[in-house]
């Protein structure tokens, strides 16, 4: 028999994981393709995480139904950080004589070299990998193993949407609708048990107009995808951006404001920022420092920026929604090296504003110059 494994966190399972799987078991031709959800998976410290049995009962109903299509609690069962290597060694035992492959994406054979006892896992398995991704990169990502391992592995291919456990996540924590993005099945279970929820912080729609909370709802997206470039945890991540514009529209004598001070000379356009962090403080109950000044430097960066600092400033000026000169290849940008990201975001800002002979606020111009004399002393 062939027979695959696809393992991950399932964190929740989504439509694009129901789709991929399918593809896997038409293109290879699998008798048998078993759904391998982690209890611990050692690659995503920092995610807000559904507890196991709910992510394996999520894949149960994701996948209830499927023809050829298992659903194993083996990992689960298993306890620990959820290794590939003994999972594969598992199942090479379990079915000694049978032709086994191990579903992975492009991106994570860039990583496999990373991974507990590789050579391990090629032993047991031959590499099945999803090729969504830039067919230049999956090129060569292939060149690299193949040089790296000397083994061959196999292709199939599957072109969706773009869609990822982070995004529903972050969704269903600001209380969003998640239908376009999971199995009905999937969505009544998130719904039910409150997974991912976070009341505290989405309260601040109530703040907001609705084209702002649009944009807010997009920053934490921007965010939580890519917080662990900044070495970021994602609730930290998701509660700085969703708070960042708490006090866009607050008049001065809110009650909310009592008791703010802004500091001097500070332009119009940036002293929400400010009162941001204040009303998150004391209307939100936020204590952790390094949130706060994610919220209170959003707009005009400072020297010497936090990991959340930058992440929370390039997911406002970089969420979907934006569209200006050169977002495009900040976004590419972002993708490939975040610090140099940041560079060029604070650069292309502070000459756009010199440019257009608008001042450049102090603090803005001394985040530049800050990342500017520490890439030179690099």
């Amino acid at each position: 028999m062939k027979i695959a494994i696809y393992g991950g966190a399932f964190n929740p399972v989504h439509n694009e994981h129901f789709n991929i799987a399918l593809a896997a078991k038409t293109a290879l031709g699998l008798d048998k393709l078993i759904i391998m959800p982690t209890f611990i998976s050692p690659h995503k410290k920092g995610c807000m995480t559904a507890r196991a049995k709910d992510r394996l009962q999520m894949c149960k109903a994701a996948f209830c139904g499927a023809e050829g299509v298992e659903i194993s609690d083996y990992e689960v069962k298993r306890g620990g950080i959820s290794y590939s290597y003994i999972t594969c060694r598992h199942f090479k035992k379990l079915y000694p004589d049978d032709e086994l492959y191990f579903i992975i994406g492009a991106d994570s054979l860039q990583s496999f070299n990373s991974w507990r006892n590789p050579e391990e896992i090629l032993k047991c398995v031959t590499l099945a990998v999803c090729a969504r991704e830039d067919s230049l990169f999956l090129k060569n990502q292939i060149k690299s193993f193949q040089t790296r391992f000397k083994r061959d592995l196999v292709t199939f291919g599957y072109v969706g949407k773009n869609i990822s456990s982070t995004r529903v996540r972050t969704l269903a924590a600001l209380g969003e609708d998640i239908k376009s993005l999971v199995p009905n099945a999937v969505k009544r279970h998130i719904l039910r048990g409150k997974l991912y929820f976070l009341p505290e912080i989405c309260a601040v729609k109530r703040y907001l107009t609705e084209e702002r909370w649009k944009h807010t709802v997009g920053v934490a997206v921007a965010a939580a995808e890519n917080c662990r470039k900044f070495g970021v945890y994602e609730i930290d991540a998701i509660t700085a951006a969703t708070l960042h514009d708490c006090a866009k529209y607050l008049e001065s004598s809110a009650s909310e404001l009592s008791g703010f001070v802004c500091p001097d000379n500070v332009p119009s356009q940036v002293v929400h920022q400010y009162a941001g962090a204040y009303v998150a403080e004391h209307t939100f109950g936020i204590k952790d420092k390094d949130v706060l000044n994610a919220i209170r430097y959003h707009t005009s960066g400072r020297e010497n920026m936090s990991g959340l600092e930058k992440l929370i400033y390039l997911a406002d000026l970089l969420e979907e929604g934006r569209d200006f000169n050169g977002v495009e290849k900040l976004r590419k940008l972002l993708k490939l090296d975040a610090e140099q990201c940041i560079y060029e975001a604070l650069k292309s800002q502070t000459e756009y504003l010199e440019k257009a002979g608008k001042p450049v606020y102090p603090l803005t111009r001394r985040a530049f110059e800050y990342l500017k004399e520490n890439k030179n002393d690099k």
